[in-house]
């Protein structure tokens, strides 16, 4: 009956998170105006509005235009469900995992909109890391992840500045090559950012979820579900290539921190 009850009430948030997952890239607002179609702008009745039956029961289209509605809700709604069906199934219902399970629905809303716009909220960013840091059990457990929050988000600044200088000298190096009388007096070489400042917030979300240790096997992990999307994409254009990384990122920190004991003893047994 709990994991049920879990189940449950993820798929009630998850269809909220569609509405912030719409509207906040568009700025527009999550709390006022009703539900509403985005194409005919008919606002939905009670019924339309079920988590994933709805969905089912109108045959993914829209009871008043007959449009096509977007497999991502009923999809969103799912893993949220499940998302919250995990957590209470490792800790039971109680207000920590409540906490953390608001901390992976946000990483899920930022993992879509980073997929569908390529941006990140700072919003949202703030509030997964706020949810992670008192996703905890004690005083001394919330400063513990503030404290790991902080390693991250400083080790990914410096890792950031590191990056983006290597190959933005190596850009100026090049530049170098092809100057003339006329652009000697110019820069003619781009600044690259290696990172974005939204990845950062992520790692630091990361950190306080996670803890030191767990936080590099999560990094590591979703280097290596990413490699066959950069595989893939490599010969592409430029846009093409533009990956969004925080999708790797939160699914590889869900991972590590569903099997954080059977994780953390192998790495104490073998270092």
């Amino acid at each position: 009956m709990e994991l049920a009850l879990a189940f449950i009430l993820g798929t009630l948030f998850g269809s909220f998170l569609n509405v912030i997952i719409l509207r906040l890239p568009k700025d527009e607002s999550i709390v006022f105006d009703a539900s509403h179609c985005p194409t005919c702008k008919n606002p939905l009745k009670p019924w339309h509005n079920i988590p994933l039956f709805s969905w089912i029961f109108l045959r993914g289209r829209c009871s008043f235009c007959n449009t096509k509605i977007s497999l991502q809700y009923p999809l969103i709604e799912l893993a949220s469900g499940l998302i919250f069906l995990v957590l209470a199934n490792k800790f039971g219902l109680s207000f920590p995992p409540l906490l953390i399970g608001f901390s992976f629905l946000t990483l899920l809303a930022l993992s879509m909109i980073d997929f569908k716009y390529k941006m990140i909220p700072d919003s949202l960013n703030l509030l997964a890391l706020l949810f992670a840091v008192f996703g905890a059990w004690s005083i001394s457990g919330i400063a513990a992840n503030f404290q790991n929050a902080l390693l991250f988000a400083g080790g990914f600044t410096l890792l950031r500045f590191a990056i983006s200088y290597a190959l933005t000298s190596s850009a100026h190096r090049h530049a170098k090559k092809t100057i003339t009388p006329w652009t000697k007096n110019y820069h003619t070489y781009p600044f690259i950012e290696a990172m974005g400042e939204g990845d950062i917030m992520v790692a630091a979300t990361m950190g306080a979820l996670l803890g030191v240790k767990l936080t590099l096997v999560a990094i590591f992990l979703s280097a290596l579900l990413s490699l066959p999307v950069m595989l893939f994409v490599m010969n592409r254009s430029k846009e093409e290539q533009r990956v969004p990384f925080v999708p790797f990122l939160a699914v590889a920190t869900f991972i590590v921190y569903i099997f954080d004991s059977p994780i953390l003893s192998y790495i104490e047994a073998n270092y």
